[in-house]
């Protein structure tokens, strides 16, 4: 559960950055969501989406390019994180 809320964030905190790779125009994005383009600009720069904002930016912009860009981030986020093997997460949960 940690894990889906960090991750949570981590797109938030990178929303912008998905706009911007995704070559939409902020404009267009506003027009699309019902929002002003100055709002929509502020909150780019903010990072303060409600979750139905982030919703309606991701359905309109998702493709794979994004999300392998997304995914990156992520990881290069997580790489201090420590990992543990397959087979300990098995054992621990009493996987065969």
């Amino acid at each position: 559960m940690i894990e889906v809320i960090q991750n949570y964030k981590e797109l938030k905190k990178n929303m912008g950055n998905l706009i911007n790779k995704s070559g939409y125009k902020n404009s267009f994005l506003a027009e699309k969501i019902g929002m002003q383009p100055t709002l929509f600009s502020v909150k780019k720069q903010r990072g303060n989406w409600s979750d139905d904002e982030m919703e309606k930016i991701l359905v309109l912009i998702e493709n794979e390019e994004l999300e392998d860009y997304y995914l990156t981030e992520l990881m290069e986020a997580e790489k201090d994180e420590p990992s543990y093997p397959i087979s300990k997460l098995k054992s621990e949960m009493g996987w065969k």
